[in-house]
């Protein structure tokens, strides 16, 4: 008789919209999971509040047994329990900063140590531009004037 008063107990106990949970994946759906957080109360976690990344398959991110941390996020008619775990975990960190570069001048990139890497690519871009400049003479004067006479007859 004691076993059944403390069960009555764990299903009588109050869930606030805003708590996190520890639950048990006791389904798995296209849509999404379904979570047990306590015997007898199972809430649904929807496929787009499962991780902060995009989810094609519901299988990737949980399975059958496992124990994770849930937000209670709604309650709707049938006492019907919307569940997220993206909500439950704490925010990420924003990404770092870039470095910002101040541009040099060409007087003192020439002055700057270049390594290797640049030093080739560097060399790569002026024989590039003295082949394609030499290109252009090469077949501009294949051109002509660039007019049009007709023939005479």
């Amino acid at each position: 008789m004691g076993e059944r008063n403390s069960e009555r107990k764990v299903k009588s106990m109050e869930l606030e919209v805003g708590a996190i949970y520890t639950g048990k994946v006791t389904g798995i759906t296209k849509f999404g999971a379904f979570i047990e957080l306590q015997p007898g109360t199972v809430g649904m976690v929807h496929i787009s509040e499962i991780a902060n990344s995009y989810v094609e398959k519901v299988s990737d991110f949980l399975t059958m047994g496992q124990e994770v941390k849930v937000k209670l996020i709604s309650i709707g008619e049938g006492n019907k329990l919307g569940l997220s775990i993206k909500k439950a975990e704490p925010p990420a960190p924003p990404p770092p900063r870039p470095q910002t570069v101040r541009p040099q001048s060409r007087s003192q990139e020439k002055k700057a140590d270049l390594d290797p890497f640049e030093e080739m690519l560097s060399k790569f871009k002026q024989s590039s531009e003295e082949k394609i400049s030499d290109l252009r003479k090469a077949t501009e004067s294949r051109r002509g004037s660039g007019g049009y006479a007709p023939r005479k007859r």
